[in-house]
C-alpha cells in the first residue's frame, strides 16, 4: 500500500505537513525522530491518511493536494472540523 498523510504539529494547531510514503508507520517515526528537514524539531501527530494500491495514484493525490488550492482547502476544512469535534468520522 501507498499512503498520502497529514501530520499536525502537537504544539501549533495550525502547522500541518502533507506527505506520501509506502511505509506510513516508519515514515511517521522518521518525522518525530527529526530525520526529515521539513519537520525537524517539532512533535507531530497523524491526523489523516488515505491509502492507495499504486504508488502513481498516491503521488498524484499528493501532488493535487499540494498544488491545487481548492482541493487542499477542502481537505483542510474537513480535517479542522473533525479535529474540533464538529464533524463525526465517516
Amino acid at each position: 500500500m501507498y499512503y498520502v498523510y497529514l501530520l499536525q504539529n502537537r504544539d501549533n494547531d495550525n502547522d500541518f505537513y502533507l506527505g506520501y510514503s509506502s511505509d506510513l508507520k516508519e515514515r511517521f517515526k522518521q518525522h518525530n525522530a527529526g530525520r526529515n528537514a521539513s519537520t525537524r524539531g517539532r512533535a507531530w501527530r497523524l491526523v489523516y491518511y488515505e491509502a492507495y494500491s499504486t504508488a502513481d495514484a498516491a503521488r498524484e493525490r499528493e501532488r493535487r493536494l499540494k498544488h491545487d488550492g481548492r482541493v487542499r482547502r477542502f481537505l483542510m476544512d474537513r480535517v479542522r472540523r473533525y479535529l474540533s469535534g464538529r464533524e463525526a468520522p465517516e
